[in-house]
């Protein structure tokens, strides 16, 4: 059993082991500018993604709109998580409308799509990027797997690649997220005189 718990845990090292890589590290770099330019100009960020992946975009809008490591002002991004919403697309429309309808109704030209799915593949997801487009959305995908259909399909993308399952291509993705959401914070608040407090606020 430990040798398996230990092959484990290697696995999780590999698979965040990839953002070192000069392409993921220039892709944290971009989105973060990104995403800080989006908030200077008034823009905001939409997220999306299905089971861990949605948890993982609902975790990525709240430390924007909460707070990260310092107390600073909030930051908008909405997840496309309200179960009333959710449910009533599916249900009327189909599920693979669920996310590409919120958008629709949210987005605007200098705003920020966020899709993550660790096949590349999901409808929804795919049908998201096309709506995000459509508006002149900028976009961003978080994907594993080799990519699927997505791969080269957004003007940033994160591929953690090498796993079967979607769990540790999660992991890599989150990794990913708490780097970028630090970068923000640092372009857009790390200045004495607008830092509150020094330590992490959790």
């Amino acid at each position: 059993m430990s040798g398996k718990l230990l092959s484990a845990i290697d696995d999780c090292i590999r698979a965040v082991e990839q953002l070192k890589r000069p392409t993921s590290v220039k892709f944290i770099q971009e989105v973060s500018g990104l995403i800080a330019d989006c908030f200077k100009n008034g823009g905001k960020v939409i997220l999306a993604g299905n089971g861990g992946s949605l948890c993982d975009a609902a975790h990525f809008a709240e430390e924007l709109t909460g707070f990260f490591r310092h107390k600073r002002r909030a930051l908008p991004a909405i997840a496309l998580t309200d179960p009333g919403y959710l449910t009533c697309v599916a249900n009327d429309q189909g599920y693979d409308w669920v996310f590409s309808r919120g958008i629709e109704a949210y987005g605007v030209p200098g705003d920020i799509f966020i899709g993550l799915t660790t096949s590349g593949n999901s409808p929804s997801i795919v049908q998201a990027f096309a709506q995000a487009k459509k508006q002149e959305l900028k976009t961003v995908a978080f994907l594993g797997k080799g990519g699927g259909k997505l791969k080269g399909e957004a003007n940033y993308e994160l591929l953690i690649d090498g796993f079967q399952f979607s769990d540790r291509i999660q992991e890599a993705h989150m990794a990913a997220i708490h780097l970028i959401i630090e970068q923000v914070e640092s372009i857009l608040f790390y200045h004495p005189a607008e830092v509150l407090v020094s330590d992490n606020v959790k």
